[in-house]
């Protein structure tokens, strides 16, 4: 009887072993076919068949829409960084016109200084007078003119 058990439990792990075995050998069965797919996808980008099943003529306008989303979006980046350029530009300019306009109002308020106004009237003979004003009256006679 211990025999009969004996040869049961080595038929037992004869089994285990092969369908271990043959899970490994389904595994890298798999893994080699799932490898050689990629491999036949692959060779098929590069070489261009996958343009020649009928598959790629029905998928034509999806792959034409996508063309032109891609399109679309190239050019809105351009178009976007162009646009970064103009308000760089205008930046500039709005920083030159305010330097352009502080140093105008400088000299504007330089050049209305009372001291500066008599040195440029000298020239032309205009003089600050030295006599203060006086109040001209006018008394009304009650005759009309």
């Amino acid at each position: 009887m211990n025999r009969l058990i004996a040869d049961i439990e080595k038929e037992k792990q004869m089994s285990e072993v092969n369908t271990s075995e043959q899970i490994a050998d389904a595994v890298e069965t798999q893994a080699r076919s799932s490898s050689s797919k990629v491999k036949q996808s692959f060779l098929s980008v590069v070489s261009g068949g996958f343009l020649a099943g009928d598959k790629a003529l029905s998928s034509l306008p999806f792959v034409l829409y996508i063309a032109f989303l891609g399109m679309l979006y190239i050019a809105n980046g351009y178009y976007a960084h162009n646009r970064l350029k103009d308000l760089d530009s205008l930046d500039n300019t709005i920083t030159e016109l305010r330097i352009q306009y502080i140093i105008a109002e400088d000299k504007l308020m330089y050049l209305s200084k009372e001291s500066e106004l008599n040195k440029a009237t000298d020239n032309i003979g205009l003089k600050e007078p030295v006599v203060p004003p006086s109040k001209i009256i006018v008394y009304n006679t009650g005759k009309k003119h």
